[in-house]
């Protein structure tokens, strides 16, 4: 089986079905104002967060068909830059828009989330360089700052460990957790609005692969106009690419 037929944008994944949580899923909220949209999300986000598998031998289980997808997806774009970086030594600079180094954004795990930190460790022994979000100013979008393993850890906001030394960088595709996801690619965060104020304020955007286990999948999230859908969504069960993460959700 080739690369491409393996990860395809529809690719289908096996996990126990005995492993699958279950969820609340709430009525649709009163109507499609923020205020009401905004409090239907409060209460799916906590019920979602609290179906999360929280034994860490089946969350370890389950989140290695995403992982898997998560190297091929960095493999691909690094061989990608190398071979951009040839064609530019061979004197076809003007074709190429990006070299050195794939900058890989991740997040560093919490309230039982999917650990990417294997792929980061991964990724920087080819060669890449990573990534972790830092809130530098509240309400605004996040900083970028180098990851090193053996670089020393302090707290940041919500006492989520950031790298000791600030070194900021701008990540080629970013790694982002989910609570809640739809079928056109609109992440359900935790509320705060740093990705989105991070996204808005990207040019130009990173890839975002937003990461998940399949129960987090809702009907829909009913997008806002500050809402930007993700490039690909990965579960351990299925993939695929959103259809409009390009475009601008509509106004409600």
């Amino acid at each position: 089986m080739s690369d491409d037929e393996k990860f395809s944008a529809d690719a289908k994944f096996s996990s126990p079905a005995c492993l699958m949580h279950e969820v609340e899923r709430l009525a649709p909220p009163k109507s499609h104002a923020w205020d009401d949209v905004k409090a239907w999300r409060k209460q799916q986000r906590e019920a979602l967060i609290k179906a999360r598998p929280e034994d860490p031998n089946e969350r370890r289980l389950r989140s290695a068909p995403i992982l898997e997808q998560l190297d091929e997806e960095l493999r691909v774009m690094r061989a990608a830059r190398s071979a951009a970086a040839g064609s530019a030594a061979a004197g076809a600079a003007a074709a190429v828009t990006r070299t050195g180094p794939v900058v890989l954004g991740i997040y560093w795990p919490f309230r039982s989330e999917i650990d990417v930190r294997d792929v980061a460790h991964r990724h920087i022994e080819a060669g890449g360089i990573v990534a972790l979000p830092v809130v530098a100013q509240k309400n605004a979008p996040v900083e970028f700052w180098r990851w090193r393993p053996e670089v020393p850890m302090t707290r940041g906001l919500f006492n989520i460990p950031i790298p000791g030394e600030r070194e900021i960088v701008t990540p080629d595709v970013l790694i982002a957790p989910l609570v809640g996801f739809d079928r056109a690619g609109f992440r359900l965060g935790y509320g705060g609005g740093y990705y989105d104020r991070t996204l808005a304020a990207s040019h130009p955007r990173p890839r975002t692969l937003a990461i998940a286990f399949a129960e987090a999948e809702l009907e829909t999230i009913y997008p806002q106009p500050h809402d930007i859908p993700m490039s690909r969504i990965i579960t351990d069960r299925f993939a695929f690419d959103a259809p409009h993460s390009a475009a601008t959700p509509p106004s409600r």
